[in-house]
């Protein structure tokens, strides 16, 4: 009977432990004090006394908290630079900023350019989602006739074009982007805005558009900016290409390029589309480079009128006819003829009966007689200079 007693006394000394209560929240477990975490308390097996209990995964030791370091901005992402803007003067120039997102960019990049210009303030006209085809949605030839009445400005730089590939409507109908009757309508449209400028003599830069990173929607901005070249050029209107600027070794789209400073850094936003801040200061660099032949000292000169105005030739494109300040040369097809050259017409040319010189033999071309730069003084003599008989 006292062996039977001493046994259940002993089964009760290890039962005990299963059942006793937490006090204040508070737990003995393997010689530590551990804080319950506001949970109930588990019963415990006899398993769990003879063999150890499984730890709950709370209550396994929390592996050691690694210490990470904040990485530092990676050196090929740059920052807006903050430039204290110095003040204008009241009679400071104004360089105009007009076109759709591309400008906007471009109008901040400027203004940090010439922050400490106090001649030359500029005023940002940019317009979001705009372009030459949606003239519903906004019409840059109705604005531009408003900002000539309203708003006093010098010097206009133009970027525009990376929402003007879509449908255009005009008069004649509607037209597919870059079919004939779109591109004759498009080039309408961009001729009449700066002929407005040009009858204002507003100095135009227009910047042309860089790579973009879609291949279809690339070409398609590389034909646009080739009609933006002509018309500028038509109209004598300086246009600046940074399509290289912005692109890699094989001619293509790249985010990442030299700056201002040779580093190689982040030029393009995600979009593949629009410039970064330091693409647009690279932009601006080189916009500066063809504002400077207007720019001088607080000044602004003023292109001379273009000298075909009034001719049948003014509508066509042409190549351009550039120059600094105000002397301009006009190059046509790359051929320099006098102003009193009587030119002859390309039917009396088809039907002219005045033999023609034969031409050089091959062989007597090289021939170098005597007198002549190549002879070297050792030259052959010509039939007609030898000595008579």
């Amino acid at each position: 009977m006292a062996r039977i007693l001493r046994i259940t006394l002993l089964f009760l000394l290890i039962l005990a432990p299963l059942t006793l209560p937490t006090w204040g929240n508070v737990v003995f477990a393997q010689d530590r004090i551990e804080v319950a975490q506001a949970e109930k308390p588990k019963k415990r097996s006899l398993f769990d006394v003879l063999f150890g209990r499984n730890k709950s995964a709370k209550e396994k030791a929390a592996p050691p908290k690694k210490t990470t370091t904040k990485r530092k901005s990676s050196p090929s992402i740059t920052t807006v630079p903050v430039i204290k803007m110095i003040e204008k003067e009241p009679d400071a120039k104004v360089l105009l900023v007009v076109g759709d997102s591309l400008a906007i960019d471009l109008a901040k990049a400027l203004d940090r350019f010439y922050a400490k210009e106090t001649q030359l303030a500029i005023v940002s006209k940019g317009v979001g989602s705009s372009g030459f085809v949606r003239d519903d949605y906004f019409d840059w030839n109705a604005a531009i006739d408003d900002y000539l009445a309203t708003l006093k400005f010098d010097l206009v730089v133009v970027a525009i074009g990376i929402n003007d590939r879509q449908e255009i409507k005009s008069a004649e109908g509607r037209f597919e982007p870059l079919t004939d009757g779109w591109r004759l309508e498009y080039e309408r449209r961009l001729n009449l805005f700066l002929r407005k400028l040009s009858d204002a003599k507003k100095p135009v830069v227009w910047m042309g558009l860089p790579p973009m990173s879609k291949t279809s929607y690339s070409k398609s901005m590389s034909q646009i900016t080739s009609l933006h070249r002509l018309t500028a050029f038509a109209n004598g209107a300086d246009y600046v290409d940074i399509y290289e600027r912005f692109a890699n070794e094989e001619g293509g789209y790249t985010s990442y390029g030299p700056d201002l400073n040779g580093q190689n850094v982040l030029m393009r936003k995600s979009d593949g589309i629009h410039l970064s801040s330091a693409g647009s200061d690279k932009a601006a660099f080189f916009i500066d480079k063809m504002i400077q032949q207007y720019y001088r000292g607080g000044e602004i000169s003023i292109a001379v009128v273009d000298p075909l105005v009034g001719t049948d030739a003014f509508d066509m494109l042409r190549p351009p006819f550039q120059g600094i300040a105000q002397i301009r040369k006009l190059e046509l097809a790359g051929a320099v003829r006098e102003l009193g050259e009587v030119r002859r017409s390309s039917g009396e040319l088809v039907r002219a009966t005045t033999p023609q010189q034969q031409p050089l033999p091959l062989e007597q071309m090289f021939v170098a007689p005597k007198g002549r730069a190549d002879a070297f003084g050792v030259g052959e003599v010509a039939e007609t200079d030898a000595p008579q008989e």
